[in-house]
């Protein structure tokens, strides 16, 4: 990331600044991943109902089109527009598109379109178990995201704390990639904390993509399977564990920057990812 770029997502909230330096300080894990004992369904979308995205429990995010997404990245978020956000068959659909929507007033001269959801404003947690059964959006070029972000803004990025409980590149679609950013932690650094694990039917087929959290760390996994961990150091120190502060939930497929690295390739569109459900889980 260029130095003007690198000190923008320093200073902006929500900077979405995701791992792309290479493969991250590993965080591996081996343990199981499931629903906490004790943990009560405290809120979900089954996405069966309507043909858009409930308002009361989403909102686009939309904020960066005119002056252009993070990380290179090369779509426009569409708001209310069935080709890229819909609700179809009982699933929430985020398709990415060829197509340049230079009719729309806040237009940046991007090349494709896709969708981008939020819960910010609407909904947040402090811990939890998060369940996002998905099947992905795929093709060189693609980079579907499930992740978190702090609440709080005034922070910024990465200070924040970033969650990323699932992200995918389109020219390694059998790799799934786990992280964590905060403001010691993070790949404008190099020291961003994750993992990986090979998922060979991500593009293919459904899968549960997974996040216990709680005040001692954060379990990253899929399938009931964690495979990235990351402990709370219990020194009380807000740029090593910030993630004792409510967190927000996003859905995208972006288009370029990472999933970019090697080109996109026309013929990958249009790409969507499908979401079955989203589900949250907390002790009360």
């Amino acid at each position: 990331m260029p130095a003007l770029l690198v000190a923008a997502a320093l200073l902006l909230p929500a900077a979405a600044a995701h791992a792309q330096n290479g493969n991250p300080p590993p965080a591996s894990a081996d343990e199981p991943i499931a629903v906490p004992a004790g943990a009560k369904l405290v809120w979900s979308d089954e996405f069966d109902e309507g043909k858009a995205p409930d308002p009361k429990k989403w909102r686009y995010d939309t904020s960066r089109n005119k002056d252009g997404w993070y990380n290179g990245e090369k779509q426009y978020y569409a708001a209310d527009r069935p080709e890229n956000v819909r609700i179809e068959n009982g699933q929430l659909i985020l398709e990415a598109r060829a197509e340049r929507l230079a009719d729309k007033p806040d237009f940046g001269g991007q090349d494709y379109a896709s969708g981008k959801i939020v819960t910010q404003g609407l909904a947040d947690w402090t811990y939890g178990f998060v369940e996002v059964r998905a099947k992905l959006a795929c093709g060189k070029g693609m980079w579907p995201a499930i992740w978190m972000l702090g609440s709080d803004g005034a922070r910024g990025w990465p200070a924040l704390g970033e969650i990323d409980i699932l992200e995918l590149v389109g020219w390694d679609p059998e790799t799934v990639h786990g992280t964590i950013h905060t403001q010691a932690y993070n790949h404008v650094k190099g020291t961003q904390k994750g993992a990986t694990t090979r998922t060979p039917t991500a593009c293919g087929d459904f899968h549960d993509y997974q996040l216990d959290w709680n005040q001692d760390r954060i379990l990253i996994g899929v399938d009931g399977h964690a495979y990235m961990r990351f402990d709370n150091d219990h020194k009380g120190d807000f740029a090593t564990w910030p993630f004792d502060k409510p967190q927000y939930l996003i859905l995208n497929v972006a288009v370029g920057g990472w999933g970019g690295q090697q080109g996109i390739d026309p013929a990958a569109f249009p790409s969507k990812m499908e979401v079955e459900y989203v589900r949250v889980y907390q002790k009360r």
